[in-house]
């Protein structure tokens, strides 16, 4: 499907939600593609993705109501709010930032308001992007480790399952009330349950801390400890349906991605230099007649690690982004919507 045929299609009626939704309509100030099409993998049986971002009404700027999301399951078509993209930018949230990276042209609607989001994206850079790909990657890397013939053992995947915490914990400092470092401590240790030979055990030391910010904290160390539990099944349908090399292609997309960040301070949503690379491992180049994914490939992984190690520690980028300055930039943006 080329880009001719996107602009059409969203002028069919399964996409009249954007024009007619209360909260999307003339306050939509982005549409881009999403998904394949945007990172330059796709393939005949893709799948057509929109992202999009929306300011709120000036009625909900005044009264301080977010809508959040409008979600189209029907379409693959996700709008955030303003207030709401802001937030995950922040965090650097891959599936967000990717959206201020894309080609030019796959920006299939651009308002004023949404030039000025795309010439401020370097607000929104900072070695969070080091824990937040870093923790994708990670947790894109251990769903195929745990159903392949490379069956990892049950006090590794505990390893696994406190790393992948440990990368979202970077972001706590932000969302939640501030706690001294050593005041929740995590780590895996010699079990007392018969069916397992470790786990995570955890060492708390909190005092007058709001228990809502620690209810939310402990919801998601909870999403990440159940998500590992599902994560055999979902990789055995991966597996049933022939869609493990487009899992291991995202793994190393991520890493690329992330580079860019880290070493360039730019988005490259679109892969063009390693998207031979990319279509190979998508199409099973990297996977043995049993389907399983070759050693070459973790050699791969393995050495990207270590190239994201380095830069880690060599980037330019700051520690966090500069709310000061983000702030500024959304009343900015606020005083538009709200004086037209």
């Amino acid at each position: 499907m080329n880009l001719a045929e996107i602009k059409s299609k969203l002028n069919c009626s399964k996409y009249d939600f954007l024009r007619n939704n209360e909260n999307l309509g003339d306050n939509i100030i982005l549409l881009g593609l999403g998904g394949s099409h945007a990172y330059g993998t796709d393939n005949e049986n893709s799948d057509l993705d929109i992202r999009g971002v929306a300011t709120n009404s000036r009625r909900n700027i005044f009264i301080r109501n977010d809508f959040e999301q409008v979600v189209n399951v029907d379409t693959d078509t996700t709008i955030y709010s303003f207030d709401k993209i802001v937030k995950l930018l922040c965090s650097c949230n891959p599936n967000t930032i990717e959206m201020l990276g894309l080609k030019p042209e796959h920006y299939l609607y651009l308002s004023d308001v949404g030039k000025l989001l795309l010439e401020n994206k370097s607000l929104f850079l900072s070695k969070v992007v080091v824990h937040t790909f870093g923790g994708y990657a990670n947790a894109q890397l251990h769903r195929l480790e745990n159903k392949t013939t490379r069956l990892v053992s049950q006090s590794q995947k505990e390893a696994n399952v406190l790393k992948s915490i440990e990368h979202a914990s970077v972001d706590y400092k932000i969302k939640y009330f501030e706690h001294p470092p050593d005041a929740i401590r995590l780590f895996v240790d010699k079990s007392f349950r018969e069916d397992y030979d470790s786990e995570i055990f955890m060492d708390v030391n909190l005092t007058h801390y709001p228990l809502r910010d620690f209810k939310d904290m402990w919801s998601e160390m909870h999403a990440i400890v159940k998500s590992y539990d599902k994560i055999g099944k979902r990789n055995e349908r991966a597996i049933t349906h022939d869609k493990l090399g487009k899992h291991m292609m995202h793994l190393i997309r991520l890493y690329f991605m992330c580079f860019d960040i880290l070493e360039k301070g730019e988005i490259n949503t679109y892969r063009s230099a390693e998207h031979d690379l990319l279509m190979s491992i998508r199409n099973g180049e990297y996977l043995d007649e049993n389907r399983q994914p070759i050693p070459e490939f973790y050699e791969m992984v393995y050495d990207l690690g270590k190239r994201l190690d380095y830069d880690k520690n060599n980037t330019n980028l700051p520690e966090r982004v500069d709310m000061s300055k983000v702030n500024n930039f959304v009343a900015s943006i606020n005083e538009k919507v709200c004086l037209g």
